[in-house]
């Protein structure tokens, strides 16, 4: 089961375990420059806003609505990260834009692979910045139309067809979790773990942005860890500024600051820092991938206004093991505006 809460998709199986739950949200954050450097991980800003898309549906698009889910507001060129909260269940979860998972650059599968991994690992992961593109290194989710030939939809598989981001959650099942617990009690230690529209039906996909340090770690818990008889999928639509505004009434979040902006106000950058955790290894599909700062300058345009780099003075380091810091601005800021 799937509800949305205060701006969450929290996804419980209360059919599997009564502490089988695990929330998901999306975080304003500011686009790291597209210039080839690699970044650290930048903050939160708070949560994206998200609407049930059945809410407005006498408004929507005809194959909006057909595929359900959420709605959620972004800028062109904006800038985002996943956060993942599991209260120490663990989960596995996919993700994929525009029905091409993040992690592997294989078009969407109704089950867990390994070979190559194409699952975060709950709790273990904590954050999802952008699309893997080299061991430890992600590119970062970026905003951009469909139909333009910047999103990993687009050159993966040459259609502009589905746009968003797409999700599914499996829970760990109820037996190994219960030995894993028993173990933590017996002192051993855990595992590293169909109206007329109002608006066009353009969509808004995700494409890659500038380079960042984050590493998407391995499955240490096993591929038969995971209830795959047990999994709840949601598709996240993402609607441009004006679209939002008609179906909603509501002014989208303002955009976040430029990269050079924050770093010169001397505002916190983050590192991750996962253990003795493996992190995966790219794959060929997106190991080739071009960002859309590349692609833009091959078509003689500049899609990302305020590209400039940005030099990093403050890094904060987030450790696993009993960090409770997280990604987010100091209180006083008034950088996001």
């Amino acid at each position: 089961m799937i509800t949305l809460e205060n701006d969450r998709l929290v996804f419980r199986f209360p059919e599997v375990h009564k502490d089988a739950r695990c929330a998901i949200e999306f975080q304003r954050t500011l686009r790291i420059p597209d210039d080839g450097l690699d970044y650290p991980l930048p903050p939160g800003m708070g949560r994206f806003p998200l609407r049930h898309l059945d809410d407005y549906a006498r408004r929507l698009p005809s194959d909006w609505l057909r595929r359900g889910g959420v709605l959620m507001p972004m800028h062109q060129a904006e800038a985002m990260w996943i956060d993942f909260d599991c209260r120490g269940y663990p989960f596995a979860v996919k993700i994929a834009t525009g029905k091409v998972c993040a992690l592997t650059g294989e078009t969407w599968m109704n089950h867990l692979n390994t070979d190559p991994q194409d699952y975060a690992v709950l709790p273990e992961q904590p954050w999802l910045d952008g699309y893997c593109v080299a061991q430890g290194i992600v590119r970062q989710f970026v905003a951009m139309p469909l139909g333009q030939g910047y999103t990993v939809e687009e050159q993966l598989t040459g259609e502009a067809e589905h746009g968003g981001l797409q999700l599914i959650a499996y829970p760990m099942k109820a037996e190994r979790y219960e030995e894993m617990m028993a173990s933590v009690i017996a002192g051993a230690p855990l595992p590293d773990a169909d109206a007329s529209p109002l608006v066009k039906s353009t969509s808004m996909g995700l494409a890659p942005g500038g380079r960042m340090r984050q590493e998407i770690y391995e499955d240490d818990y096993g591929l038969d860890a995971w209830d795959q008889r047990h999994a709840s999928r949601c598709f996240v639509t993402i609607a441009n500024s004006v679209q939002w505004m008609a179906l909603t009434g509501e002014r989208p979040p303002t955009e976040a600051p430029t990269a050079s902006a924050y770093a010169s106000a001397g505002l916190p950058w983050f590192d991750y820092f996962g253990g003795d955790l493996t992190a995966l290894a790219e794959t060929d599909k997106l190991r080739g991938i071009a960002s859309v700062a590349e692609i833009g300058a091959a078509n003689g345009e500049s899609p990302l206004p305020e590209n400039e780099s940005a030099e990093i003075e403050r890094v904060i380091s987030l450790r696993r093991p009993g960090s409770n810091q997280v990604r987010e601005l100091p209180a006083d800021s008034t950088v996001a505006g």
